[in-house]
């Protein structure tokens, strides 16, 4: 027979390692954030000198490429229509 006195409820944690785990955890999550903060400024400073070295800028090519594949479908379209019929 268990004596309820004795008879213990679930883990028994002390609030020292507790602390100390959050405080680690914490100390953590700050660095990892400033770990963030210094690769993307940088990331962010690369890819922005790499656009501006360009000789064509990004959206000018999207504009160029749009217009490519417009005049493509433009002529597959027109090609299909005027195929010759068999006889």
């Amino acid at each position: 027979m268990l004596n309820d006195q004795n008879h213990v409820r679930g883990p028994q944690l002390e609030s020292g390692p507790m602390i100390t785990a959050a405080v680690l955890v914490g100390a953590g999550a700050v660095l990892a954030f400033a770990g963030f903060a210094v690769g993307g400024s940088h990331m962010l400073q690369a890819v922005r000198r790499w656009v501006n070295e360009m000789e064509v800028s990004p959206s000018d090519r999207a504009k160029l490429a749009l217009a490519q594949a417009k005049a493509a479908a433009a002529a597959g379209a027109e090609a299909w229509q005027k195929a010759p019929q068999p006889v």
